[in-house]
């Protein structure tokens, strides 16, 4: 194992913290706070006017660590480009916010359409590429492998799409998707050393910018990563499930974005069937727990929890 891999861990952490007293009043000066939706908890109107887009605290870190490591570990840049590509993504979003004062950001379809664009190229680099293919590890298994055939493109983009959005849904609280992919980016490396599947410089890298941006973003947050990091987030866990080949892990792993997701689609039909009535009390599900009564940091640090558990119950079952 090459120990000087783990230097990407403090390069990232230290690039970040020292980001942060730089873009935060870069991010005053020019407006770019958050727009609060009306209809989430009356709590967190305070929170109107919390500089957004704050990902770039974490995601310039993890780009200049990445082009250190790029030569000697070329399986790091389909990861690279994929938490870019959605992070422009997130970008445009956070802009429409931010300057046409809509906090919805961009529509459900324009965002679909443009995640589909950038999976497509992921899909395109599988399909090329000759150091890794589309089998993935069955879960318990004893390391078997599943070839899908042509399902596997199909479950691809499902796995895609499925991440992304989850990550993006997950991000509602002070800390809360910071906390959880700071947990996934430590499985990945764990993994990634396990395997030997040289992706462990970038995931120590998100790691370390995850690290560093919480320094800001706990609660009381004085910034929020905003579509710009959640899309990123999203983007970098799914291809780095299948840069080693672990998609399938996934519902373990990332479990809290597939529940964030899933209580969106199930309140928003129960909603239509029923016309009226709700499965939770509020959409998505972290919302649920603290109009229940739950403070932001007990969700917060009840779902990493939660990861951490699930994370090591999915490295068992590799």
């Amino acid at each position: 194992m090459n120990k000087w891999v783990f230097f990407a861990l403090l390069i990232s952490f230290g690039l970040s913290a020292l980001l942060g007293p730089v873009m935060i009043p870069f991010l005053h000066r020019i407006k770019f706070g958050q727009t609060i939706r009306e209809d989430g908890p009356k709590s967190h109107l305070q929170k109107n006017g919390t500089p957004t887009m704050g990902g770039v605290i974490f995601l310039v870190p993890l780009i200049i660590t990445s082009l250190l490591y790029m030569r000697q570990y070329p399986l790091i840049v389909p990861i690279l480009l994929m938490t870019v590509g959605f992070a422009l993504i997130g970008f445009v979003d956070d802009f429409v916010k931010v300057v046409l004062k809509r906090s919805m950001g961009l529509t459900a379809l324009q965002k679909m359409a443009l995640e589909v664009v950038v999976c497509a190229g992921f899909v395109l680099y599988m399909i090329k590429s000759d150091a890794v293919d589309l089998q993935m590890y069955l879960p318990f298994s004893g390391g078997k492998l599943l070839d899908l055939g042509l399902f596997a493109f199909a479950v691809l983009v499902l796995a895609v799409l499925g991440t992304v959005n989850g990550a993006n849904f997950t991000d509602g609280l002070d800390g809360l998707s910071s906390s959880v992919t700071a947990v996934i980016a430590v499985f990945f490396t764990v993994v990634s050393l396990y395997l030997n599947s040289g992706i462990a410089p970038i995931t120590l890298a998100m790691l370390g910018g995850l690290l560093g941006f919480l320094l800001y973003n706990v609660y009381p947050a004085k910034v929020f990563m905003g579509d710009t990091g959640s899309l990123a987030l999203g983007g970098f866990v799914v291809s780095c499930a299948y840069m080693t080949r672990t998609p399938l892990f996934l519902i373990l792993v990332a479990f809290i974005y597939l529940a964030e997701v899933l209580s969106v689609i199930l309140q928003v039909s129960y909603f239509k069937i029923t016309k009226g009535k709700r499965i939770f009390k509020m959409a998505p599900i972290h919302h649920h727990f603290e109009l229940c009564g739950w403070s932001e940091t007990r969700v917060v640090a009840v779902f990493t929890i939660v990861t951490v558990l699930l994370c090591t119950l999915a490295f068992i079952g590799l």
